[in-house]
């Protein structure tokens, strides 16, 4: 399975057979190396309603005759707009096809403006497990530290963590390394900085305060796999 990074907080997951793109924000996105026109996912993974993780959705969706997986409000929104959606809520978890997908808390808000100006009440704001190959992979979404983090890394062998560092509309670097600490994965990546002028962040800072666990600052573009992840703690 190969992982990689491509700005805010889209994350693109591949693995023998499919193709999987999580909150695909790329138009608007300045940091993203991504094209919507060559983005071909067989399913696409939304952690919330808002507007720069909704992103591109509706139109890879429709191009691909891509399957979206979303918080059952947002996906009771995608399906009015023709997507295949389907709709889960917080602690549910279905394998699908392509790998099982569980949503998990995220403190957060959600709420999807459309072109016309009006304002689409998304659901509950969610974090999502990915589990395929035998690997585990974790977004946390837009969301504070919560204490369920700890569960989530006791339950789960979670191989990476994505979790997002810009402070302001989420955790900061130093409520990120202490959520680093509870979720306990062998590799953390963090995502959702830099994009806007309040997000903006050094992600070296939040690179020194990790302890124990590798942290991987990747550029957009740049992926790993996770068959050379370090399985020591």
């Amino acid at each position: 399975m190969n992982v990689s990074y491509h700005g805010h907080s889209v994350v693109k997951i591949k693995t023998g057979k499919f193709t999987i793109l999580i909150d695909p924000f790329i138009s608007g996105n300045k940091l993203t190396d991504l094209k919507v026109a060559d983005e071909k996912p067989d399913a696409i993974l939304l952690t919330h309603a808002h507007n720069d993780h909704v992103g591109d959705t509706v139109e890879l969706a429709k191009n691909n005759n891509a399957q979206v997986i979303a918080p059952v409000e947002l996906a009771n929104y995608l399906s009015s707009q023709g997507v295949d959606a389907v709709g889960m809520n917080l602690g549910g978890a279905h394998n699908f096809d392509f790998g099982v997908v569980k949503f998990t808390k995220a403190f957060h808000s959600s709420s999807f403006t459309t072109d016309e100006g009006e304002v689409v009440y998304g659901g509950m704001p969610a974090g999502i497990l990915f589990k395929a190959e035998g690997k585990t992979i974790y977004h946390a979404g837009d969301t504070e530290v919560f204490g369920d983090m700890k569960m989530l890394g006791e339950r789960n062998d979670i191989d990476v963590a994505f979790l997002p560092i810009g402070d302001y509309f989420t955790m900061g670097p130093e409520d990120a390394a202490y959520a680093v600490e509870l979720l306990k994965p062998k590799m953390v990546v963090p995502i959702h900085y830099n994009t806007f002028p309040p997000i903006e962040q050094d992600p070296e800072h939040f690179k020194s305060l990790v302890k124990d666990v590798q942290v991987n600052i990747l550029q957009p573009g740049e992926n790993v796999d996770l068959e050379s992840i370090s399985t020591n703690r």
